[in-house]
Parts: structure tokens; sequence; C-alpha cells
């Protein structure tokens, strides 16, 4: 495994200044954006793919400070029902598939997206439950008439541009969010589709990271590193179905923390684990997202805490059996 960073919390600084920092720090690997909610500015497809000068002098930079990019992001809701929002989703994903062929990347991260309860509907409905009925028309819909078929063109594009890892992070408010709903699609596409596994967005959903990693074996593409602390009291008396603000840090029922202040080293210890006895050696990309730190602070101590964690080395052969 190898100790990465996403770089959208840096875009204060040129792509250069940030992957000289980072550099510094022991990382390893860089996720970088490429349109959708993770915006370009460390990579914008259209200048790169219009210039082979910029783009080897961007191969070039990565060189120089001794850094791999472990996958490109495009985080957007491709069947979003407003037609405007897709044609920008799909513009973006696209330009990040040619992008991704040209710097040799495999993997690209996005979301699975949710479509709304019919084809004339203006947003999304992210469903949450099975009863009244009326959820289950909604899903048998969202899954059967937009999401599987797009994703089956979906990767079928993919494929034409030599990416074969698709990685949906699993995030509430969009149909692929937990273990059930990413194997679903993925046995309804096909192998290009796996996920992003960011325990973040699962902790406050009652799933053991390490326990649904197993259940994904084979199908963990890139890895985010980023921490969630669930609030007991506040929890108790509004469960974990939050819609407030994340800068309201005394009242959610849950708040993002960088690795380490959400749980503890030996929760960390299991998940990193869980991900060698499933054969994943890929990147541990940190996502900083922590409203408490700075976020130089909140890099450095994720990048600290996961040093004395990840299994960077293959296991030696088990000599005393």
């Amino acid at each position: 495994m190898k100790l990465g960073v996403l770089t959208v919390p840096l875009y204060d600084r040129s792509a250069e200044e940030a992957f000289r920092y980072l550099s510094s720090l022991g990382v390893q690997t860089v996720e970088i954006g490429t349109g959708g909610s993770p915006g370009s500015q460390h990579s914008n497809p259209e200048e790169l793919l219009s210039s082979e000068i910029k783009l080897s002098a961007y191969q070039d930079l990565l060189k120089k400070y001794n850094l791999e990019i472990s996958a490109l992001s495009c985080h957007s809701n491709h069947v979003h029902p407003n037609a405007d929002v897709r044609a920008l989703a799909a513009k973006d994903f696209t330009q990040t598939l040619r992008l991704a062929e040209k710097l040799g990347v495999d993997t690209v991260v996005t979301f699975s997206g949710c479509p709304g309860d019919f084809e004339g509907a203006k947003y999304p409905n992210w469903v949450t439950c099975s009863w009244p009925t009326d959820y289950r028309q909604v899903l048998d819909y969202q899954w059967n008439e937009v999401l599987i078929p797009f994703w089956q063109g979906a990767a079928a594009e993919a494929a034409n541009y030599g990416v074969h890892k698709i990685a949906l992070e699993l995030h509430p408010g969009f149909n692929v969010y937990n273990t059930a709903t990413l194997l679903r699609l993925r046995e309804a596409v096909g192998d290009a589709i796996g996920a992003n596994f960011d325990p973040s967005h699962l902790f406050w959903q009652g799933i053991r990271p390490s326990e649904a990693i197993k259940a994904l074996k084979g199908a963990i593409y890139h890895f985010h590193a980023k921490d969630t602390k669930v609030d007991k009291t506040n929890t108790q008396i509004n469960g974990v179905l939050d819609t407030g603000s994340y800068g309201d840090l005394s009242d959610r029922s849950w708040l993002f923390r960088s690795v380490g202040w959400g749980h503890d080293a030996d929760e960390w210890k299991e998940i990193i684990t869980a991900l060698r006895l499933i054969g994943y050696d890929g990147a541990i990309s940190i996502e900083h997202e922590d409203a408490f730190m700075s976020i130089e602070e909140g890099l450095e101590k994720a990048i600290a805490f996961l040093k004395d964690i990840v299994i960077q080395k293959q296991p030696a052969a088990v000599w005393w059996d």
C-alpha cells in the first residue's frame, strides 16, 4: 500500500507547490480532481489534452517529486434529472477518461449518482426506506430504467480509453451508498464497477468498515482515508440522519474528522489489516474534511497517524507454520 492524498484542500497553491509540500511529508501518491465537485485546479483536462508539451511537463512534475497518480476524480451526479447537470457530468467524465488514458491511470473515482423519482422530476430522490411501497416503485425506476443502463454505457466508454476500474464512492444521497448497493450495481454492470471505499460515510450508518471490506473482496479499487466522529448524545436524540450544516459543530449527529480523531488506532489497524486480507495493495488516499483543523494540520496529523499503520511491504513467508 502507498500513502496518498486527495489534493483538493491544497487548491490555494499551484500543483507544483502542492506536490512539493506533500512529497516533503512522505506522501507517495496523489489523487487528482479533474471535474465535478473536486474541481480541476491541479489538473485541467482540457488544457492538458490540448498540448503534448503541457502533458509531458505535468508528468515530469510528478516525477520530480516522486509522486504517482492513484486515481483521477470527477465526483458528479451522472443521472441527475436535470439535463444540464447530466451534460456537464458527462463532459467531465469523458474528459477524465481521455486524460487517464494519456497519463496511464487505470482508475477513475466518482459517484453512482441518484435520479429523480420519475422521468419528469426536477431533483434527485434518495430513498431510505421500503415502506410505504411507493418507495419500492421509485427504486425500481431508478435502478432498472436509469442507473443500470447508464453505467452499462459508461463502463463501455471507459473501456474504450483503457480505464477498467470505475471506483464509485459509497456515499449516502446516491443509489450506491453501502455494501449491498455497490454489489448490486457491480453484478448488473460487470467488474468495471468497484468501490472507492471511504470509511467516513460508513461509520455513521452503523457499518463496520473492516467487515464491509471483507464482503467487497475483489471489488475495492481505491480507498479514502477519512474518519467520522459520531456524537452519542445528539444521535440518541435525533438519530444518524442529519441534514444540518457541516459547520454546525455542536448539534450535528456526526462530523467528519481526520483519521484517528473519530476512531482509534486499533480500529484503523483492523481496516488496514482487512485491506491486506482481501489483497488490496493500492493507495490509502487521505481526504481532509475536518472542520476542527486547518488544512495543513489536518493533513499532517493524518499522514503521521497513518505512517505507523499503513502496511507498505509485502508479508514474509509464514516460516513458523
